[in-house]
């Protein structure tokens, strides 16, 4: 039978899948200058990411169960993680919006914090899959 207890699973590969996608597309950017698709593609995934990102992150908190003991505290962990990483994301997606809005994005600084920030963010969702992994497998609790 599904509950709301199912929707925090289900939703928690669109923030990871997108934000990696979306890094990745901006790092081979790096190296081939000329195929300005591959930022434009980062950049959409991006602000589909921190969308993911937030909404996965409200399901975490209205939707899943309390945790103790050892299990307690890698939930801990990892909504510190997810809080980390829908901030960073939602903060790099700004930047790169305003960019766009203003038509700055020849702006190098701006752009290039944004993708550190991204990067950050790209990080900080691997870590977050991790510890939210390791609450499944190794205390079998659904999330």
């Amino acid at each position: 039978m599904f509950t709301l207890s199912h929707v925090h699973p289900m939703l928690v590969h669109f923030p990871i899948a997108l934000l990696a996608a979306g890094f990745l597309l901006e790092l081979v950017y790096l190296f081939r200058k000329k195929e300005v698709c591959l930022t434009k593609a980062g950049f959409y995934l991006l602000v589909l990411g921190a969308l993911a990102a937030m909404i996965t992150w409200l399901s975490g908190m209205f939707f899943t169960g309390e945790m103790e003991g050892a299990a307690g505290q890698v939930r801990e962990t990892h909504e510190l993680f997810a809080t980390i990483t829908m901030s960073l994301a939602v903060i790099a997606a700004i930047i790169r919006i305003y960019l766009a809005v203003k038509k700055k994005e020849d702006n190098k600084t701006l752009k290039n914090v944004a993708f550190a920030i991204y990067a950050a963010a790209t990080i900080s969702v691997f870590l977050t899959g991790f510890y939210g992994g390791t609450l499944v497998y190794n205390y079998m609790m659904p999330l």
